[in-house]
């Protein structure tokens, strides 16, 4: 079965919102058996227009526990807390086998 992945490109805007955000996405992972790839970091631009400051890639064991963990009550909760700290564009990719 394929992997599944989201992918955010995050500029931050509410440094302290955006921490309260990060420490409550965790919990939500788990029972969609979901975990950070990479989670922040430097990031060096090779071609194009540089991203936002911070990139999130969390992978799952497939597309739809992706979609399933991002239409959770649980995460759905934590929207509202990421929108008002960060301006994000997200979107999910599958992977290979």
């Amino acid at each position: 079965m394929a992997k599944g992945y989201m992918i955010a490109q995050v500029e931050v805007h509410d440094t302290e919102a955006y921490r309260e955000y990060g420490a409550k996405v965790p919990a939500t992972l788990v029972a969609f058996e979901g975990s950070f790839l990479v989670r922040g970091g430097r990031i060096e631009p090779l071609e194009g227009d540089a991203p936002p400051q911070r990139t999130v890639v969390t992978e799952f064991p497939s597309l739809a526990h992706a979609r399933n963990w991002y239409h959770s009550d649980a995460y759905q909760a934590l929207i509202p807390l990421r929108q008002a700290a960060a301006v994000t564009r997200s979107f999910l990719v599958e992977g290979p086998d």
